[in-house]
């Protein structure tokens, strides 16, 4: 299946939930830790699959902040997950010219992971292709809450005054900075909510939910998503589609 855009643009910016790895794995009589396994090769699949259809940010949901809460025992699995990735595809990235930029809380984070995260944007800030954000350790309310905390702080000291605040400036506050809002949000395994995900971010977004659990994600499943995002009409509020 090819993709023609028709009536808009391609998304300059998809962000993707990937929910689903544990219920995939029950579905087959697997540990939890096949389905979060299975789930990074769907993450290779999608991150290909965004850079050959020309997107310019891929967004991920990597882990939430919430996600401490879950059994040790997974929260260890899924942190080795992320030194793996790291440690394995970032060199591959990186020859491939994608950029990757990882927002969320790092305060609290060991410190090897840290290191690794620092490392990993470092090495592949100069980089012109596709953008690869990667939200580890991440959540929309905490987020807010630090931009408007920072804002204040600016307004106290001086350097920003009252009536010069609007939503541009204080999404430039954000862990977003700098990077367009999603015009897509995918999320996949059925589930129909934003569960503190980009919520300042997708004022304006499309949402396309996908039944598929997220190991099975495939290039067509971003194909699909995409072939309805483009047949939808974007308004911004308004009375007449625009393009994103």
């Amino acid at each position: 299946m090819t993709i023609t855009a028709g009536r808009s643009a391609m998304p300059q910016h998809v962000a993707i939930i990937m929910d689903g790895n544990g219920r995939w794995a029950n579905a087959r009589g697997l540990p939890r830790s096949a389905g979060h396994r299975k789930g990074v090769e769907a993450l290779r699949t999608a991150v290909r699959a965004a850079g050959e259809m020309g997107i310019e940010y891929l967004t991920i949901f990597s882990f939430s902040s919430e996600n401490w809460s879950r059994p040790p025992a997974e929260v260890s699995f899924l942190l080795d997950l992320m030194r793996h990735f790291v440690r394995q595809d970032v060199a591959e990235l990186h020859r491939e010219n994608v950029r990757i930029r990882i927002i969320g809380e790092r305060q609290g984070l060991a410190p090897d992971i840290v290191a690794l995260i620092e490392e990993t944007e470092l090495r592949t800030q100069a980089n012109t292709g596709l953008t690869l954000v990667v939200a580890f350790n991440y959540g929309s309310r905490h987020e807010i809450a630090t931009a408007a905390r920072e804002l204040a702080l600016a307004v106290k000291s001086g350097r920003v005054a009252p009536d010069s605040i609007t939503p541009e400036l204080f999404g430039s506050f954000l862990s977003t900075e700098g990077i367009p809002d999603p015009d897509l949000l995918i999320r996949t395994s059925g589930e129909q909510r934003l569960s503190n995900y980009l919520l300042w971010q997708c004022a304006y977004t499309e949402f396309v939910f996908v039944d598929e659990f997220w190991p099975d994600f495939s290039r067509e499943t971003m194909q699909r998503a995409i072939t309805e995002y483009l047949a939808r009409e974007r308004r911004f509020g308004g009375l007449t589609a625009q393009s994103a």
